[in-house]
């Protein structure tokens, strides 16, 4: 029979491991090894070698995980500014700067070995670079200027290229055309969760589009600007023979609905047309990758 000590160790020591965890945001991290999985698939690799599949999902899903524990590191007394943040680890007070630092730099680490070790140093290195750029770069731009949006998209269309790497060594055109579907996916995606939240980015100081936009017109140009050039990349795959006709056709139609999303947002600006094309991207991109993937097999 446990002591009372003993059952009380047990739920404090899950509620620490649940808390390193959420450092890691693994949810939010499912598009982010979706997408090096579609520049594996894309690139030509295939399911039966097991070790650089496994290497590609693990190696970037734990690069993945250090970035997000980095940056709620630096941004700890911004997030508990945030009515969305506050309760996150680190501003809760249930983890200290240090050992949340340790757990990110021992999960990129190894992240970045899985990768080398299990496909190949370029992939490995693409993943260290989209770390650096996401934590060094973007990170700190998020209290200065609104194009931090912009720069943010870059280390978030990387994994693609981590994914392709793994397979082929090497980047190509159809690498950069991954890249360029999710640039741009993110614009509005990110402009939309910006508009939703605009409040407590003012209250953390994050000088974000809407904050700085308070009618919201400008949001909502760039957002109808970045779908609707979203429009013809998303049919390259099938213009440089990546892909055929019908995922041409699928990836037309889903790609008009999610311009219709946008531009309804547009019209109205109201914060549940936000919601909507908030939700419409987060089913856009995977199911972009799936009809992708499928017309390809």
């Amino acid at each position: 029979m446990k002591s009372n000590a003993e059952a009380v160790a047990i739920p404090a020591e899950r509620g620490r491991t649940s808390d390193y965890v959420a450092l890691a945001k693994p949810r939010l991290n499912f598009l982010v090894v979706a997408s090096a999985m579609a520049g594996y698939a894309m690139a030509g690799g295939e399911s039966w070698q097991a070790l650089p599949l496994m290497a590609t999902m693990i190696g970037t899903g734990l690069v993945a995980g250090g970035a997000s524990a980095f940056n709620q590191i630096i941004e700890r007394r911004q997030d508990a500014l945030m009515r969305r943040t506050k309760l996150r680890p680190l501003p809760d007070g249930r983890l200290q700067p240090p050992e949340a630092t340790a757990f990110a730099v021992a999960i990129s680490l190894a992240g970045f070995v899985v990768l080398w070790a299990g496909a190949n140093l370029l992939s490995g290195l693409i993943a260290l670079a989209t770390l650096v750029i996401y934590v060094a770069v973007y990170t700190p731009s998020k209290r200065v200027t609104s194009f931090s949006t912009v720069i943010g998209a870059i280390p978030g269309a990387l994994p693609p290229l981590i994914g392709w790497a793994a397979v082929r060594d090497s980047l190509s055109q159809g690498a950069w055309v991954l890249f360029g579907i999710v640039f741009l996916w993110q614009l509005p995606h990110f402009l939309a969760i910006a508009w939703m939240y605009r409040e407590d980015y003012a209250r953390a100081g994050y000088p974000m589009l809407p904050v700085i936009d308070p009618d919201g017109r400008s949001t909502a140009r760039q957002a109808v600007g970045y779908t609707a050039a979203l429009l013809p990349l998303s049919l390259a795959p099938t213009l440089i023979g990546m892909a055929g006709t019908q995922y041409f056709t699928g990836a037309l139609v889903l790609t008009l609905l999610f311009l219709v999303a946008a531009v309804r947002f547009g019209l109205t600006r109201d914060t549940g047309d936000a919601r909507r094309l908030f939700f419409g991207s987060i089913l856009y991109l995977p199911l972009i990758w799936m009809l992708m993937i499928a017309d390809r097999v």
